[in-house]
């Protein structure tokens, strides 16, 4: 008898509401409970000795912290969701140019300062670490609509450059006080081809 498992087909699965929130396990709450609600913007709804949960909009919780004693150190190149890894992240979305720009000089008004601000084509995207080493994407969408990102995820300008181009954020902020249309900002600069391999491991 085989094993295989037989998977239905994807139209046949009730797709989620929503992506409710995310856990994090650390041994350092009291560093990684106050840089959440900085970086969000947002409250503690629940907070305890042992636990934060944090939110920015009408979720109980988007990010929940976890405090346990004696955790290991993060072994690089394992399995699962090792967010110490710039490739592996979580990631919020901000509606328009000038939210991300206007919350990058917030953030660094509190000391917290991007790693990586990179222009994929699909998004603008800062990249940032928390205090335990996970890695945060802030990003805004390049374009308004799916069919729109998956043309230009298939278009010879994304195929020669699947990574994007790196930006500075002080440009960005420059650029849009100076009227600079966003459609404009938004697009990714032809710098030719670009490997995997020139993306930082931050």
């Amino acid at each position: 008898m085989s094993n295989k498992t037989i998977l239905p087909d994807a139209s046949d699965i009730v797709s989620p509401k929503k992506l409710a929130h995310v856990v994090l396990r650390t041994n350092n709450l009291k560093a990684m409970a106050p840089f959440y609600e900085v970086f969000l913007g947002g409250q503690a709804t629940f907070k305890n000795d042992y636990a934060c949960f944090v939110t920015y909009d009408e979720e109980h919780h988007r990010v929940a912290i976890v405090q346990l004693p004696d955790l290991a150190q993060k072994l690089p190149k394992s399995c699962g969701l090792d967010l110490s890894d710039s490739h592996f992240h979580i990631e919020f979305t901000f509606q328009n140019t000038h939210d991300l720009a206007q919350v990058y000089t917030q953030r660094k008004a509190h000391g917290i300062i991007p790693l990586l601000c990179v222009n994929h084509g699909i998004t603008m995207s800062m990249y940032y670490r928390d205090p335990d080493g996970n890695v945060i994407e802030t990003l805004v969408d390049s374009f308004s609509d799916l069919e729109k990102q998956t043309a230009f995820m298939n278009s010879p300008e994304f195929l020669q450059n699947p990574v994007g181009v790196d930006y500075d954020p002080e440009n960005l902020v420059k650029r849009l006080a100076d009227g600079e249309a966003e459609e404009s900002i938004l697009k990714m600069p032809d710098i030719g081809p670009r490997g995997q391999d020139t993306v930082p491991l931050f």
